[in-house]
């Protein structure tokens, strides 16, 4: 590629009666997670400038306590094994073709992982330890730290990515685009807003907890990817399946971000029960409690609407050495006066993790030329509509990896681009505590159609800003993935996967396919022509 100017280089130029810095990259990736520095390793390894943009240092990746699902060499698991299993929990909606290509490539990922610096629990010298999560069939989730897996991947990956351009406290503002392509990034800094240049980008941003009153994902999770997406004319694809954790720790009052309780306690022998010591999944699922997840939330949330009890119980006090295999749990337990030894573990199904995203293919390509997305923000087909436990760090260790090689390449063939920013970049903001009460009350767990039509009201109320601050921002991106959460949610008139309607308790077989969102008119609309794949 024929050089363009450093990634630092720097200027001005009037946009739209207002002065803004401009720089160039060959590749820009917005995020910081297992996704995000995955891909800007790929892209950097190839002889690329690549500029990182994050807004906030907290990941969703470092809060991961679970593991990694990976089929390793010369064990009794097999590839087949995990592809059946993801399938079965996706409800119909996986690809899989896609789970094939990304479960097959799992190790291959985890080994450079470790090339990176990792380092996983062992059963044995020289051999991995190995758990096993809800829905899954075999043991083949590796860890780290007993229950903090996410934060040795952040760890290694931090370290491995020590000097690349990453650019902390800048936001994202806008994709910018010609007809046909990416040119760059609107972003916003303490210098205020400015460009960066460059035919590739690739989303990295995580997930939409957020959306919700409490959710087990960091403050930064509101969505972004998802609204940038489709603010760019590009659609998103099973945004209404959002997997509820059926385990986060309860605390009365208690908003915003809340710690998970790992899957991997029950894996160990931990045990649901209701405030009276019934146990909760019974007859529910023959896998009980370490049924697919959605069907655990499900159970929860049915129980508690029949008894009014705030909470049910996590019973984890047969397991051995418990501080010293879920650190983090115990600790998290013990911040909340909570000693998982001697009582049970207070927990509610808790927003977790967005099955749907931005429409890719397995290397991150989305519908325009240049973007790409990987990680939670992006929908490959590998989930379906539900996610298999400890699918999400594989998934973005794989496709994060192929979208960086793939956005080298398109930057290397695309050679130098302009961009330009317009001067209306107003969009639709909901007051954010309004948005996550409706969003909490009404397209939760369980939805219907009388409660998705007072939220469209609710999110109808909505006015435009301009976000001349990351909080604006985040509000117009919680407003815009909210809307499409509610598009979505509604045409889906049945329940499948991590998606219940109450008024439609039942799968539909008509409706095994995957439905379309895009904007229209500055809003997210159902995009007919293209709902089912």
């Amino acid at each position: 590629m024929t050089p363009t100017g450093s990634a630092r280089e720097s200027g001005r130029f009037a946009c739209g009666g207002s002065t803004l810095w401009q720089q160039r990259a060959d590749v820009v990736v917005v995020g910081t997670g297992v996704a995000g520095l995955v891909a800007a390793l790929a892209a950097h390894r190839r002889g690329l400038r690549v500029v990182v943009l994050s807004k906030a240092r907290e990941t969703a990746t470092f809060h991961a306590q679970g593991g990694i699902a990976v089929v390793l060499p010369d064990s009794e698991d097999s590839v087949e094994a995990h592809v059946a299993d993801t399938i079965a929990a996706g409800g119909g909606l996986c690809d899989p073709a896609v789970v094939r290509s990304i479960v097959a490539d799992g190790y291959d990922a985890v080994a450079d992982l470790v090339a990176d610096g990792a380092q996983f629990d062992e059963a044995t010298p020289g051999r991995w330890a190995l758990t096993r999560e809800g829905g899954h069939t075999r043991r083949r989730i590796i860890h780290a730290g007993g229950d903090a897996t996410g934060a040795e991947v952040q760890r290694a990956l931090d370290g491995a990515a020590a000097g690349l351009d990453i650019r902390r406290n800048h936001v994202a503002l806008e994709i910018l685009r010609d007809d046909t392509a990416v040119t760059g990034v609107l972003v916003l800094n303490e210098d205020g807003a400015g460009i960066v240049h460059a035919p590739s980008v690739i989303l990295a941003t995580g997930g939409l907890g957020h959306v919700y009153a409490a959710t087990t994902n960091p403050g930064g999770s509101t969505g972004d990817g998802i609204a940038l997406a489709l603010w760019a004319g590009v659609p998103v694809r099973d945004i209404e399946f959002v997997q509820f954790h059926p385990t986060m720790l309860y605390a009365a009052g208690s908003g915003g971000r809340r710690p998970l309780i790992t899957e991997a306690l029950r894996g160990e022998g931990a045990v649901l029960v209701d405030a009276h010591g019934d146990p909760v999944t019974d007859g529910v699922h023959p896998m009980g409690d370490l049924a697919p997840r959605d069907v655990v939330a499900a159970a929860i949330d049915a129980r508690l609407s029949a008894t009014g009890d705030p909470c049910v119980y996590l019973d984890a006090r047969g397991i051995a050495q418990f501080s010293t295999r879920f650190p983090t749990v115990a600790a998290a337990c013990a911040e909340a006066g909570v000693d998982p030894t001697r009582q049970p573990i207070p927990v509610v199904p808790g927003a977790h993790y967005s099955c749907g995203g931005v429409a890719t293919d397995v290397h991150g390509r989305t519908e325009l030329s240049g973007l790409f997305a990987a990680g939670e923000v992006a929908r490959t087909g590998m989930h379906g509509a539900n996610r298999l436990a400890s699918n999400s760090l594989l998934e973005g260790l794989v496709v994060g990896g192929r979208a960086g090689r793939a956005a080298a390449e398109h930057a290397s063939a695309a050679g130098s681009v302009r961009a330009h920013a317009s001067a209306d970049r107003r969009h639709d903001s909901l007051d954010r505590d309004t948005l996550q009460r409706a969003m909490s009350e009404h397209a939760s767990v369980v939805r219907d159609a009388d409660g998705l039509r007072r939220l469209d009201d609710v999110l109808a109320d909505a006015s435009a800003i301009e976000p001349t601050s990351r909080r604006r921002f985040e509000d117009a991106a919680l407003t815009a993935t909210a809307r499409a959460i509610a598009v979505a949610a509604l045409a889906r008139t049945e329940s499948r996967g991590c998606h219940h309607r109450g008024d439609h308790p039942e799968t539909d077989p008509a409706q095994e396919f995957s439905v379309t969102i895009r904007a229209v008119a500055g809003r997210p609309a159902l995009d007919t022509a293209t709902a089912v794949c």
